[in-house]
């Protein structure tokens, strides 16, 4: 097995993608990372294309698609692959498999999904696909119906941490004004995501609609080599450590505000890279809601069990604190494809390292922790990321 960089990529802005539809996307952003890696479709090995789908597009099969834009990939192997909202790190992980068992020199990862020709009741129905059917797929207000049960969990335990998911809110907002492919640039402020009004109701439990991420349309690209071919390219990042860990679908069959899988990626990555938390100069995390966020400050270690809403409220994870988490936004201002978040996420954080972060560049970009995860805390990705010199 052989080390593994990201060499090259590219992202679509996120959003309400009116003029193209997925093939279009997923086209655009392939033939936008061969070019930025500085090669042609022909180097191109193997092909990796992650869209969930799950009644959004009637294109089902899609692992081909690059190849309409990209004629050089025609007899490349290619597959599609899907893991729920951590399909586009699933994806990643089978292409830098295929890289470090030598199979190729080159791969090419493509995560999307065109989400907002549906209606919001439709997106609320597949979207429930991924969680455990039989004993949640009835529960009101779809996804955000079943995170809106977790919040009230965590409520119930540790106390009502309405300030905290506001905070997080303001914060992620206040981060994709930096944005430019971000679906919504902007600063809501503190005071608007934490008060209910007409503008933001309720929509699950405790969950206003500041708390939850956006129905987006949107596409990310990356090319992974080994890292002796990237070394001889303009930059490279490389993957320290890429871990996957899964846990019970049901969240009867677990505690739910203890994201036990997300918090054991987060480990066993650490062991792997040989890095730690104060090793990190920033994360990207999956804040599909804002309580997912909360949780997942305690998972990766930040704070005790209980105690996630110190990370924010004490200004540890905004960009001038000592951990930012989400400079781009996030999911919640960024906007969520599914298929293309978790490249999404791997992109950006690959462009701050390369200190081409434009205006959401961190003063100190070293070391990078990226947390995707599928369903509720089921499917959990951690990546630790460096830039290769």
């Amino acid at each position: 097995m052989t080390d593994v960089a990201i060499v090259g990529w590219a992202h679509s802005p996120f959003g309400k993608l009116e003029a193209v539809d997925l093939e279009s996307l997923i086209e655009q952003v392939a033939h936008e990372a061969i070019a930025d890696a500085g090669l042609d479709d022909h180097d191109i090995d193997g092909v990796f294309v992650g869209v969930f789908n799950a009644g959004f597009s009637r294109q089902s099969f899609a692992s081909s698609l690059p190849m309409n834009s990209a004629p050089g990939l025609r007899f490349k192997p290619a597959v599609g692959v899907e893991n729920a909202c951590a399909t586009g790190s699933a994806a990643i992980h089978a292409a830098k498999d295929f890289i470090a068992a030598g199979r190729g020199r080159f791969a090419l990862v493509v995560g999307a999904e065109k989400m907002t020709h549906v209606t919001s009741s439709q997106a609320g129905d597949f979207l429930l696909g991924a969680s455990y059917q039989r004993e949640e797929g009835e529960l009101p207000g779809g996804f955000a119906g079943v995170f809106g049960r977790i919040a009230e969990i965590y409520f119930q335990r540790h106390g009502d941490q309405s300030d905290a998911l506001a905070a997080i809110a303001a914060k992620n907002h206040r981060n994709g004004m930096d944005n430019p492919y971000a679906q919504m640039r902007r600063d809501f402020g503190f005071e608007f995501c934490r008060h209910p009004s007409e503008k933001n109701p309720f929509v699950a439990g405790p969950l206003k609609r500041t708390d939850c991420s956006l129905i987006s349309d949107g596409a990310a690209a990356l090319i992974l080599a080994d890292a002796e071919t990237a070394a001889s390219l303009r930059r490279a990042v490389r993957i320290k450590a890429a871990i996957q860990v899964n846990d019970f679908l049901p969240l009867s069959r677990r505690d739910a505000i203890t994201f036990e899988a997300g918090a054991l990626a987060w480990a066993r990555a650490f062991e792997v890279s040989g890095r730690s938390l104060g090793d990190l100069s920033f994360v990207e995390t999956h804040d599909c809601f804002t309580i997912a966020e909360l949780i997942e400050y305690e998972a990766m270690g930040l704070t005790e069990a209980g105690q996630g809403a110190r990370a924010v409220l004490e200004g540890w994870t905004q960009a001038d604190g000592p951990l930012p988490v989400n400079r781009t936004g996030g999911l919640k201002a960024k906007g969520h494809p599914i298929g293309a978040t978790g490249v999404s996420m791997h992109v950006l954080s690959a462009m701050q390292l390369c200190g081409e972060a434009g205006a959401m560049q961190l003063p100190r970009a070293d070391v990078a922790g990226v947390f995707n995860m599928g369903g509720t805390a089921v499917a959990n990705y951690v990546s630790v990321l460096e830039r290769l010199d």
